[in-house]
């Protein structure tokens, strides 16, 4: 009895001290579908609280005349409910924070026409694999090629989120889409060194090498690409559009006055300059929507000491940008009249000194739009910004790439 005792008091003892705790549990919900149907296993237990380390299976069934958009769960972010996805079922989320769980469905006549390849990993130069989706229309051969940026400060979102306007670039059947990831600032994927604007610029440039390498297999003619990319991809696919030529191996910052990107995916057969020559012939049009363009407003991310403003002028595309003559680079620019991220001022400016440099360029202001119209996310606001701006000037943004590589005279 004694013994038994003892023990007894020995566990209360470690339990109050927290050398032995119950086990964690987070909240998990589901979300309200439509069109059709999930199931998740092992079932959620009715209280919601499910064990730590738990693997949930979510597995998702479309209505008839439906297809998956996708499969998904949301954890809260700095912008709200921040998205983590998968266009296919079944679909595996381990529980380590509170979650919530649910699947998107789409039109099925919205989707027909694509053949989508996901998760193409092209480098990993840190703790995150970088990766990118491919929308290639039915039958698609030796078509032209855009490659999409996602936006998210730099520091959030991935590829995921600009499917909408890849389904829409391609349903005229002349473009193979290319929805690229890339590293997030800082040490926001985990890294022990945090990443700088010249590193995100050079997973840009990798993804594009990688995409040039590989582009026929889906349908694409590498030699002739497009960039674009919404806010913080506004930025880098104007960097991408503007500055191919900064391509190299010298280093950022590291001589005085030098400062060139790495690609961090490099194919086996090439070297440096020749990745850079070709990508300078092969990007031939660019469309940043709502982006940053200044130094001004621009982060380089470095901690190093001799780090200066010209290293943000390193990384501007308003600084950069080629005289028409030597390399032409039509651009089309769009920004919301409601945006309060970024100003009228700011495009305008990168408008003029593009017409100043004799390069073509269209900016568009969308009435009433605010920032991130071309986004697309599983809630149905995000779906129907998209519906009411989205859709109407991606197809106006087609029209332009169709002006460069299908010109009518």
């Amino acid at each position: 009895m004694i013994q038994k005792l003892f023990i007894l008091t020995v566990l209360i003892m470690l339990c109050c001290s927290g050398v032995i705790n119950a086990q964690k549990t987070y909240s998990v919900t589901v979300d309200e579908v439509k069109n059709g149907t999930i199931k998740v296993d092992p079932a959620i237990p009715a209280d919601g609280k499910v064990a730590e380390g738990t693997v949930l299976t979510i597995t998702a069934k479309p209505d008839k005349n439906y297809a998956i958009d996708a499969v998904y769960y949301s954890v809260k972010g700095m912008w709200g409910d921040m998205y983590h996805e998968s266009m296919a079922t079944p679909y595996e989320v381990v529980i380590d924070q509170d979650k919530k769980l649910g699947a998107s469905f789409i039109e099925k006549d919205k989707v027909d026409h694509l053949v989508v390849t996901q998760n193409i990993v092209y480098a990993k130069p840190g703790v995150k694999e970088l990766k990118y989706d491919v929308f290639a229309p039915e039958g698609a051969k030796n078509l032209p090629c855009i490659v999409i940026i996602h936006g998210g400060g730099w520091v959030s979102n991935s590829e995921d989120i600009m499917r909408g306007m890849a389904r829409e670039l391609t349903k005229d059947g002349k473009y193979v889409v290319f929805s690229i990831d890339y590293r997030w600032a800082g040490n926001r994927d985990g890294d022990e060194v945090g990443n700088t604007m010249a590193d995100l610029i050079g997973d840009v440039f990798g993804a594009i090498a990688h995409i040039m390498e590989h582009a026929a297999e889906y349908g694409g003619d590498p030699t002739r690409i497009a960039v674009t990319g919404d806010s913080a991809g506004g930025h880098l696919s104007a960097v991408a559009g503007t500055m191919p030529n900064k391509i190299g191996d010298g280093g950022f910052g590291k001589t005085e006055g030098v400062f060139e990107f790495m690609p961090s995916y490099i194919p086996a057969n090439k070297t440096v300059d020749q990745v850079r020559t070709e990508m300078m012939a092969a990007i031939k049009a660019a469309a940043p929507s709502y982006g940053v363009f200044s130094s001004a407003r621009l982060n380089h991310y470095s901690e190093d000491s001799k780090a200066d403003d010209s290293w943000k002028e390193a990384i501007a595309p308003l600084s950069n940008i080629p005289n028409a003559e030597e390399r032409a680079i039509p651009h089309y620019l769009t920004r919301g009249t409601k945006d309060g991220l970024i100003g009228d001022e700011d495009v305008t400016v990168y408008m003029d000194a593009l017409v100043e440099a004799g390069q073509r360029v269209q900016y568009v202001q969308v009435g009433g739009a605010g920032h991130a119209f071309f986004d697309w996310k599983p809630d149905e606001r995000t779906k129907a910004t998209f519906k009411k701006y989205g859709i109407y000037y991606v197809n106006e943004m087609e029209a332009f790439f169709n002006s460069v590589f299908y010109p009518t005279n």
